[in-house]
């Protein structure tokens, strides 16, 4: 009688067309869910910023979820567009994809050689200041302060100080499961910059993010005065997303690689029962 099951996982780059850049996550395709502990025993051991675990619904369509290293979070972008690179990449899935989530339904389709991420809108919520936890993180005051369900976010006076910003991830961990995004205007036809961090979900810095551009865009798109955006998130590996404010939705268009192939061998209590034929869209 066999010890143990294979289930095969992939690593994809996404928000990029380059490998080893923009922000991996890894993909496991699943015929039913595994127990939540175990999924987040995968994602600990993949020690990647996002884990995401889809399963082909009934008819068409896949459910998705999404674990970080130490908990399952709500929403996440870049683990979704690397979830659709893949379906479309190994499992043929043609047309526009859709994802189940926490949510709401997420859709991606092909733009080209590219992907096109459409995700809800989180408009910003003013905040008077900074928590008291975050006293003294910064040199200077920021110029704004606001979030939304997931994310604190404040506004800096210029792209260097995004670029130089030096955070005490010990006051960022007291935030708990709350993400911090700093962001500011861009420079040479860069319309904003951000940067991503949440440790206390056990993302020191997030390379690319795709969730923070549902609030991001509608703030910029307001500054601005204009629905077409394009931003770079600068993280060490860095990433470049095209973006769309489309009213109570947020277009986010890029790439994806995938950059590893491989087989993971999980205890035979994993149920095993289906297959994963892949949705051929909608």
């Amino acid at each position: 009688m066999p010890d143990k099951v294979d289930l095969s996982v992939f690593v994809v780059d996404a928000f990029t067309d380059q490998p080893f850049a923009g922000n991996p996550a890894a993909v496991v395709p699943v015929p039913q869910w595994p127990e939540d502990s175990l999924m987040q025993s995968i994602a600990a051991e993949m020690n990647l910023s996002e884990t995401a675990f889809i399963r082909p619904r009934p008819v068409t369509g896949w459910d998705l979820r999404w674990f970080a290293p130490l908990q399952e979070v709500d929403f996440c972008g870049h683990a979704t567009l690397a979830a659709a690179h893949l379906l479309a990449s190994e499992y043929g899935a043609v047309g526009s994809m859709e994802f189940h989530t926490r949510v709401g339904v997420l859709r991606v389709t092909r733009d080209g050689a590219a992907l096109r991420l459409d995700i809800p809108a989180l408009p910003p919520e003013p905040v008077t200041a900074l928590p008291t936890a975050l006293t003294g993180l910064f040199v200077r005051t920021p110029c704004m302060v606001f979030r939304n369900f997931e994310n604190l976010f404040c506004l800096l006076d210029g792209q260097e100080a995004v670029r130089g910003f030096a955070p005490n991830m010990g006051q960022l961990a007291a935030l708990g499961a709350t993400g911090f995004c700093i962001t500011a205007p861009g420079v040479g036809g860069v319309d904003f910059v951000s940067r991503y961090f949440a440790p206390g979900a056990g993302i020191p810095e997030d390379p690319v993010t795709g969730s923070t551009h549902a609030t991001l865009v509608p703030f910029w798109a307001a500054r601005l005065g204009r629905g077409t955006l394009h931003a770079r998130q600068l993280s060490a590996r860095g990433g470049i997303l095209d973006c769309q404010f489309a009213g109570d939705r947020v277009w986010l268009t890029g790439y994806a690689v995938t950059v590893l192939r491989g087989t993971l061998s999980l205890p035979v209590t994993y149920p095993t029962g289906g297959k994963l034929p892949p949705s051929e869209g909608d």
